[in-house]
Order: structure tokens, then C-alpha cells, then sequence
């Protein structure tokens, strides 16, 4: 399966994955698949064969969401990657048969992407492992104000926030930076001197964009 006009972009959190995506889909009338774009099959979801996504949307008390080990947090973010690989991959034909450019803000593997795309269709964006646990509660999108709120809800919400940092530092260990760093696909790293437009311009470089809407096929 080769994905011809998907573009899609990896890497860590904070790094400006989502922004740039939303930007590439506006500007040369794309497909957006942004952040957790495969939550449009919540309720088709096995929970046999997609265990991981199913628990959140079987919760029935979100404070043991954030009560979880770091450990136990890193097992299932891990769980919940490989199972949304499984459903953009199957998502993403459909999507591409229409088509416009699809952007794809991605969980698949880039081993997994190499085998699906062309390789100047995959770019890898970074932010240092510190900034991506320091900030991710700066980011005003509902969910992540939703996860702060239980948090200070807790009996001692120090306590509860220290244990929900491990576990983001599990998750942008300085180990998977590298891996993403040495992939062997293009990288764009964050830098806070640099302007969103800026930012955009280099995407477009990396993807072989131009301003008619045509790139890399």
C-alpha cells in the first residue's frame, strides 16, 4: 500500500505537528486528519481488538486516568499508538482516493511509514524532551485543560501533578527523541525565535510544496 498524496508528520509533543498540519490542509485544500483524528470510529471500536482506545471511552471515572503510575501511563500510551496505526491505515485509503492531499498528523510508526510512503512525504518534527512535559499543560485545547482540572481536583494536586510529569517524561524520553532525530526522514526541531510562518515555510520545503498546491507525488 502506497499512500501517494498523504503527508504526514510525526514526532513529539509540542513540536508543532497540529499547527502545521491545520495550516497545509487550509492552504492547498487539503484533507485534514489533525490530532486524534481517528476519533471519528470511537463507537465502532472493538474492545477485544482495540483495548487501549476503549478505555477511555469506557471510563466512568476520569481521576483514574491521571492516578495511574508513570509506568502504567507509558504502557498505554505505547498500546494506544499501535492501535491507532492500525486505524489510519485503515482510514486513510478512502481518504486518499478523493483525491486532494491528505495532511496527517500521524501515530504511525516510521518504520511502518516507510513501507506506505514516499519518503519526501514524511517529516519529523521535535521539541527538547523538557519543553514537550514543561508545557503541555500551556496548550489550550479542551482536553488538556480537562486532564489540569482533575489534577488540581485531587487531594493534593502537587503530588498528582509530579506523577503525571513522570509519566509525560517517560513518554518524550530523551531514548525516542533520538529515534525520531535519526529516522532517516526530514526534521524541523522547535525553535521559539522562529515565526509560525517561518515554520510553514520550511514544512513546505521538506514536503516539496509549493504555492499552486502541488508537491512531491
Amino acid at each position: 500500500m502506497m499512500l501517494k498524496n498523504a503527508y504526514f508528520i510525526t514526532g513529539n509533543a509540542y513540536a508543532g505537528k497540529s499547527t502545521m498540519i491545520k495550516l497545509l490542509a487550509e492552504k492547498y485544500g487539503g484533507i485534514l486528519c489533525g490530532e486524534n483524528w481517528h476519533d471519528a470510529w470511537p463507537e465502532r471500536l472493538d474492545k477485544d481488538e482495540f483495548p487501549g482506545l476503549c478505555y477511555t471511552r469506557d471510563l466512568v471515572d476520569w481521576h483514574d486516568f491521571i492516578r495511574r503510575t508513570p509506568e502504567e501511563y507509558l504502557a498505554w500510551i505505547e498500546q494506544v499508538q499501535k492501535e491507532c496505526e492500525i486505524l489510519e491505515l485503515r482510514m486513510l485509503p478512502a481518504l486518499c482516493e478523493e483525491g486532494r492531499p491528505v495532511f496527517v498528523d500521524t501515530n504511525i510508526r516510521t518504520e511502518t511509514l516507510k513501507r506506505i510512503a514516499d519518503p519526501g512525504h514524511v517529516l519529523v518534527m521535535l521539541a527538547e524532551p523538557e519543553v514537550s512535559v514543561r508545557r503541555f499543560f500551556e496548550r489550550e485545547d479542551a482536553e488538556k485543560q480537562f486532564l489540569y482540572r482533575l489534577i488540581m481536583e485531587e487531594s493534593d494536586p502537587a503530588a498528582a501533578m509530579e506523577n503525571y510529569r513522570r509519566g509525560l517524561a517517560l513518554i518524550n524520553s530523551r531514548e525516542k527523541y533520538d529515534e525520531l532525530l535519526h529516522s532517516g526522514f526530514a526534521v524541523i526541531k522547535r525553535d521559539d525565535s522562529r515565526s509560525e510562518k517561518e515554520t510553514l515555510a520550511l514544512v513546505e520545503e521538506a514536503f516539496g510544496l509549493n504555492s499552486a498546491g502541488r508537491g512531491r507525488c
